[in-house]
């Protein structure tokens, strides 16, 4: 059956309806896809299991980011190259440092090699969950506990005939235009694969300043986004507004994972309270209804948007018992934790996924200031 669901972030939903925890249907091609198995890793240049100690003075003082402005790729995998990472700081350390953060469950939310405010948040919320001196810094303690992870920053992707198909379609931003596509797939191959593997276009082209993003066998270089193991269920979801976060936190109180968010405005504020998921719909059908939204052009009319990645909410809804409000993904993920919401709770595709997977049916969703 096919459910429909209303929205505080003004919108309905229909969507071939999967209570949390249960298997889902296979998505369509446009949704985000798991890193292929042709993702072959690149051999680092060094350990980075070499001993912290053996850093560069510049890691020491967790304010200091003097050297975190290289591109030095070459490096990017010498622990004892990494210098501390903090305001200012962009290039190769700051590209590990998100890496490395992605794969911890602390998502810095669209990877892009610079430090912003979602990689602050990101780095705290590791330090807190690990016992760290909570500083928003990769200091040298933060940067052992990183360390851990063995595995290479950077792999190599091999484009396929799947991935070069399409088709591909300029997205167009008025509602009207959009409700004239049969699906809202990727605009093009750079924003399939950025999606794939958490990664700003911008990044992708500059590991790879010759590629064309477009012929099947081109090899890339991209960010080595696996992580090791699947964040574990949920005993609840906490949304917090004052951080701009959501997090997935085991029974004991422990955060297992958290993720950069979108919540809420002035016109549509977050529904503060305890509340819970009652069910996971996923490449969710959007029906955009101008009369719900403060901002809209009152002269459009009703209408309904394809499913897929560039849907307005993204590839997942996650319904809450709060009437009208989900959390759920988004066609813009350079934008989640820096704008605001119609209400609801926002997070890239590819976070709301990890979220989905780990929620069951009565999970508790914690919404506080």
């Amino acid at each position: 059956m096919r459910t429909a669901i209303a929205s505080a972030c003004a919108l309905l939903i229909t969507a071939a309806a999967h209570s949390a925890g249960t298997t889902p249907a296979s998505p369509p091609a446009a949704s985000p896809a798991t890193p292929a198995a042709n993702a072959s890793v690149a051999a680092p240049v060094s350990s980075n299991a070499a001993t912290p100690a053996a850093r560069t003075a510049s890691t020491k003082g967790a304010a200091s980011t003097k050297g975190a402005g290289s591109w030095n790729l070459d490096r990017i995998d010498d622990a004892t190259a990494m210098p501390s990472i903090g305001p200012g700081a962009h290039g190769a350390a700051a590209l590990r440092a998100q890496v490395l953060l992605d794969r911890a469950h602390f998502s810095p939310g669209e990877i892009d090699a610079s430090y912003g405010s979602n990689l602050r948040r990101a780095i705290a919320g590791y330090q807190a969950a690990n016992g760290l001196q909570v500083s928003g810094v990769v200091d040298e303690a933060t940067w052992k506990a990183l360390d851990a992870d063995t595995a290479p920053a950077l792999t190599n992707y091999t484009l396929t005939a799947a991935d070069v198909a399409g088709p591909f379609v300029p997205i167009p931003h008025d509602m009207m235009e959009k409700a004239k596509l049969p699906a809202l797939g990727y605009a093009s191959v750079i924003e399939e694969i950025g999606e794939r593997f958490h990664a700003s276009p911008k990044l992708l082209r500059r590991l790879n300043p010759n590629a064309a993003f477009g012929a099947a066998g081109e090899t890339l270089r991209v960010p080595a986004v696996n992580a090791p193991a699947a964040v574990p269920n949920a005993a609840k979801v906490v949304v917090s507004k004052s951080d701009s976060t959501l997090a997935i936190v085991d029974a004991s109180g422990r955060k297992l994972a958290q993720f950069p968010a979108t919540m809420g405005s002035e016109h549509d504020p977050l529904p503060i309270g305890e509340w819970k998921i009652k069910a996971v719909s996923r490449d969710p059908v959007f029906h955009y209804d101008p009369s719900l939204f403060w901002d809209a052009d009152a002269k459009q009319a009703k209408a309904k948007i394809a499913a897929g990645p560039n849907n307005p909410v993204g590839v997942v809804w996650l319904d809450l018992s709060k009437p009208h409000y989900g959390i759920h993904g988004t066609p813009e993920p350079s934008t989640i934790g820096k704008t605001q919401s119609h209400g609801c709770i926002r997070l890239t595709n590819w976070d709301a996924l990890t979220v989905a997977a780990s929620v069951a049916a009565g999970t508790p969703a914690i919404l506080q200031e």
